[in-house]
């Protein structure tokens, strides 16, 4: 079994602070932060970094936002019992990688190799690559929201990875393509860009008689609904967000439950076969999404 070593760990957060990425620590042999408020604190200055690792053999990540990076994680399956949904399984695929393949060919493009990469502890891959301009893109999990699908997790704003050099039960992190980091490719960007929101602008619609506003509200909730149950094969997930977000700005504005409105998406995700711990989770990025535009429906 690999040990951890200190001199291993300082010489791969040098090597990404010389590539102006920054980094912080993490639990010897674990993937958890060892610092509160890690991403304000994540440096690329050699001194505070030796003076770190000198202390310690902590595991090393890297802050993908501060460090201008979106990295996307190529995961494989954690057991035998961790088999891919119906609608990737007819593609044979067998992990995370597979699932990119499938997503290149349907968009006409070819595997993003040239760009520098990690083999992590499981076996998988980390494909490094630099971030778009324009609005930072935020983290994805899997089929969630704008994720790109099964054993695909994105790393961007607000996220993080674990550099070359750490251990994690056993086995070492490491650099298997040595290279410039690659643009994000558009089609890419396109992919795992939100959903957009509706105007910037708080709305307030204009109603005089109370039961009308009901019908409003109920209307409202009945096509965000319809939204969800009407969706494709492949975008079930994707009208999700939309129709939470949409909930959400209502929500935001005092009309409508956030517990009810929870509840009737959920049923609706069920319903169209997603499964409940995924769908919840959508709803609450959606909702939350929402709340930054809140909706009002005058009385």
């Amino acid at each position: 079994m690999t040990q951890p070593h200190s001199s291993n760990q300082l010489a791969s957060a040098l090597d990404a602070a010389s590539r102006d990425w920054q980094v912080f620590p993490l639990i010897p042999c674990d993937k958890r932060p060892a610092v509160r408020d890690w991403e304000a604190r994540a440096t690329a200055d050699r001194e505070r970094i030796t003076r770190c690792w000198t202390r310690a053999p902590y595991n090393v990540a890297t802050a993908t936002g501060p460090s201008g990076l979106v990295v996307v994680d190529l995961d494989t399956p954690k057991g035998p019992d961790d088999t891919p949904p119906a609608e990737w399984a007819e593609h044979g695929v067998t992990d995370g990688a597979d699932v990119l393949a499938v997503l290149c060919e349907r968009h006409g493009q070819p595997f993003p190799t040239d760009t520098y990469t990690v083999r992590t502890w499981s076996g998988g891959r980390h494909l490094y690559f630099a971030a778009p301009e324009g609005e930072p893109l935020r983290n994805t999990a899997g089929d969630s929201a704008r994720g790109l699908g099964w054993k695909v997790d994105t790393r961007a704003a607000g996220g993080y990875v674990v550099a070359p050099g750490s251990i994690v039960n056993g086995h070492r992190y490491a650099t298997v393509h040595d290279m410039p980091v690659a643009p994000l490719p558009d089609w890419l960007t396109n992919l795992l860009r939100p959903a957009p929101l509706p105007p910037q602008r708080p709305v307030t619609v204009p109603l005089t008689i109370r039961d009308r506003r009901g019908k409003f509200l109920n209307a409202a909730v009945n096509g965000e609904l319809a939204r969800v149950t009407g969706s494709g094969e492949h975008q079930h997930n994707n009208a999700l967000y939309i129709a939470s977000v949409a909930l959400g700005q209502l929500v935001a504005g005092g009309e409508l439950d956030a517990y009810e409105v929870t509840e009737k998406l959920a049923e609706a995700a069920l319903s169209v076969g997603q499964g409940e711990r995924e769908a919840r989770r959508t709803i609450a990025s959606g909702l939350r999404a929402g709340a930054n535009r809140p909706r009002r429906v005058a009385a």
